[in-house]
């Protein structure tokens, strides 16, 4: 064959190669938002896509008179942990306000209203007064303790709540964060609920402030979801609520707490990175600039610089080139660090401006190259060509730790399974799920870039809906 047409064929594997890769990622978005269908409790509707799902906690919210069915598992148990969930609605909300158009064209702007609606409507019920919220729904050790489906669960269900006498300012925060975040996504399409978001935003960072306290202190959380202090979510509910109304009291409030300095990570239970990133955007445009909000800034891009490995204290990465933080669910540090990389890549944009790193000028393109290096990494573009959301490629996770992906659908085989029944017959089984998750994202690989797809492997082979919430809007920008 002649050299030029090597070279021409050369150009149009290349071409193809980035047509297939810009093609997965919207592949990639539409199952990343399916995902959130899987993790539904309580009734479900007719337009449930995850067929293999069905109704479950009917009765939760009965032991305290309340209505409290509905809202999302957190991962691959049966518990409703309020404080994972909120932020998982935080940043599924964030994502369609920067990204609206993009999933708009992409089709996916109304199943990511849905997905948020699933958990601000089991939210709102979780508020019944200002001062009350329940937390969870379920105990996290009985459910440990069994491997049941969502249908056949046989736990105790017990409701746990905070209010003015047993505080909680960091779920009361993030949940404040979660209404006011999902009344700007709801602002065009649904004006009456988005006001209705709102109030609520407002009365739960009231009670955060005016009560304060960590949550787990009266929610049995522990060992799962323990929080290290509220006053990330207080300022993450404020940045929030004043993005939503432009109110002066909560720039006030900003304006005299303390940023909190540079945090190394960003996830469910760290919002500190994500609120100076919303308070770098206002100095950016020009709409802030006093000596507080330089400092948001400043932290802003320090966490950045750290996550591009041009910083001064950069994050750790494997050798293959995934950003790394820790064995456990290594996976949604990633997302959530690249998807403020990602947002802060457009407001760099917007401003005309560049990133100054301690080792030089970032333009917001090379932002984006580095976002996608990480999404490609996540997809399948790794040592192992193995992608880390189930249903992605030709090679993903088979035996994810998930109790309902992992036993057959009671839609196939309506035999109850009991609580240790479950492990013999399915959890200690040598064989992938029967039901595929598809857009869970898993906890991924070690520092070495090693994974053990294995079901007792709940450090790497866990799905979590904190996980995948960030990458929805990552995706967006990407495809």
């Amino acid at each position: 064959m002649h050299q030029h047409t090597l070279g021409f064929c050369f150009s149009v594997l290349l071409l193809l190669q980035a047509v297939a890769a810009h093609a997965d990622y919207g592949t990639a978005l539409t199952r990343s938002i399916l995902y959130y269908e899987a993790q539904r409790s309580g009734k479900l509707p007719p337009t449930q896509r995850v067929s293999w799902r069905g109704d479950s906690g009917l009765k939760d919210g009965s032991d305290v008179g309340v209505d409290l069915t509905g809202g999302y598992y957190d991962a691959g148990d049966n518990v409703k942990f309020g404080f994972p969930m909120a932020f998982t609605i935080t940043m599924l909300s964030w994502s369609v306000i920067e990204y609206k158009s993009q999933l708009l064209a992409k089709g996916e702007l109304r199943n990511a209203l849905h997905a948020i609606k699933w958990g601000t409507d089991y939210m709102i019920k979780a508020h019944p007064e200002s001062d009350v919220l329940y937390g969870q729904v379920g105990e996290g050790q009985p459910d440990h303790d069994c491997w049941q489906r969502p249908e056949d669960m046989t736990t105790p269900r017990t409701a746990y709540k905070i209010d003015a006498e047993h505080p909680g300012s960091d779920l009361a925060g993030e949940t404040s964060a979660a209404f006011a975040a999902a009344s700007i996504a709801f602002k065009t399409y649904k004006p009456r609920y988005s006001a209705q978001l709102l109030s609520h935003a407002k009365q739960l960072f009231e009670f955060a402030r005016n009560h304060q306290g960590v949550y787990q202190s009266t929610i049995p959380a522990a060992p799962f979801y323990v929080s290290s202090g509220f006053q990330d979510e207080l300022l993450w509910a404020a940045a929030w609520l004043y993005r939503a109304t432009n109110e002066q009291m909560y720039l006030d409030y900003l304006e005299s707490a303390d940023t909190g300095g540079m945090h190394p990570s960003f996830c469910w239970d760290n919002k500190y990175a994500g609120a100076h990133v919303l308070m770098a955007k206002l100095v950016l445009e020009g709409k802030l600039n006093t000596n507080k909000c330089a400092e948001y800034k400043k932290n802003a891009e320090e966490f950045i610089c750290s996550v591009i490995q041009k910083g001064n204290n950069n994050v750790q990465m494997s050798g293959g080139g995934l950003l790394y933080w820790q064995p456990w669910n290594d996976i949604q540090y990633v997302t959530a660090a690249i998807f403020v990389t990602t947002v802060y890549s457009d407001y760099l944009k917007s401003a005309k401006s560049t990133l100054s790193c301690p080792s030089g000028e970032v333009t917001p393109d090379e932002l984006i190259e580095f976002v996608k290096s990480q999404a490609d990494y996540i997809l399948g573009s790794n040592s192992k060509n193995m992608s880390y959301m189930v249903g992605m490629g030709s090679s993903y996770p088979q035996k994810v730790h998930h109790r309902g992906a992992s036993i057959v659908s009671i839609k196939k085989d309506p035999t109850p399974v009991t609580c240790k029944g479950g492990f013999d017959s399915w959890f200690n089984k040598d064989a992938p799920n029967p039901n595929v998750l598809e857009g869970a994202l898993v906890g991924g690989p070690d520092a070495s870039d090693a994974y053990d797809d294995s079901r007792s492997n709940y450090e790497q082979a866990e799905p979590a809906t904190a996980n995948t919430a960030p990458f929805v809007g990552v995706l967006a920008r990407l495809a």
